[in-house]
């Protein structure tokens, strides 16, 4: 019996107000044994619910920092005064287990990813319409109207980057889109250059065959 398929990572950006968060929980409550979702490393303090391991790895500045000397994050950022960032070793150690991980990082951080893992699979998601994404954002009831204008205007900036991604999903409704989000990652793993070992090894078997009668 083979062992099992090394995972395949999964960049997974969109603008604000796309509901990126929606799709990958839902996601995960469908199909929880085929994915992870990255759990990144932060400075910042931990708020009562939160337990270490489980929504973020908690480092304190010195440690934060000597992780990036030591090469061990995919990607980071320093934003108000606390650092995040996206630690190697938990990411390969979910790859090599066969699960499909999902980083969902802002735009910035996809460049990063594809650098250190050229196989990633970057997915963005967008809705139907401008309209549609403002007034989802206007919807959300929790931001001044100036907040909502300067994400809409992020999203103007952002709208240029989307062709650096390869697949585009429209988050029209969310279980159309968790659907399409998991059928394009099965696909994914079909493709015949994720698939060499196994190619070279049906080729080492078929050889005694190819000697004729």
């Amino acid at each position: 019996m083979s062992e099992k398929a090394r995972g395949i990572l999964i960049v997974f950006s969109g603008f604000s107000g796309s509901g990126k968060g929606t799709i990958v929980r839902e996601l995960i409550s469908r199909y929880r044994s085929y994915y992870s979702l990255s759990v990144s490393a932060t400075t910042r303090l931990p708020r009562a619910t939160e337990k270490d391991g489980r929504e973020y790895f908690f480092k304190t500045r010195e440690e934060f920092e000597k992780m990036i000397e030591k090469k061990e994050l995919i990607e980071y950022a320093l934003y108000v005064d606390n650092y995040y960032g996206t630690p190697k070793a938990y990411v390969e150690e979910q790859l090599d287990a066969g699960k499909d991980v999902i980083l969902e990082i802002e735009m910035q951080g996809a460049g990063k990813v594809k650098e250190m893992f050229p196989d990633a699979l970057l997915m963005f998601v967008a809705p139907p319409d401008a309209q549609t994404l403002k007034e989802r954002l206007l919807g959300r009831g929790t931001e001044e109207l100036q907040v909502v204008e300067a994400r809409l205007s992020r999203a103007y900036e952002e709208a240029f980057l989307v062709e650096a991604y390869d697949y585009l999903l429209i988050n029209d409704t969310v279980d159309r889109c968790v659907e399409e989000f998991h059928s394009i990652v099965r696909n994914e793993h079909r493709k015949v250059l994720r698939n060499q070992e196994f190619i070279t090894r049906i080729k080492e078997e078929l050889k005694d065959f190819s000697k004729g009668e």
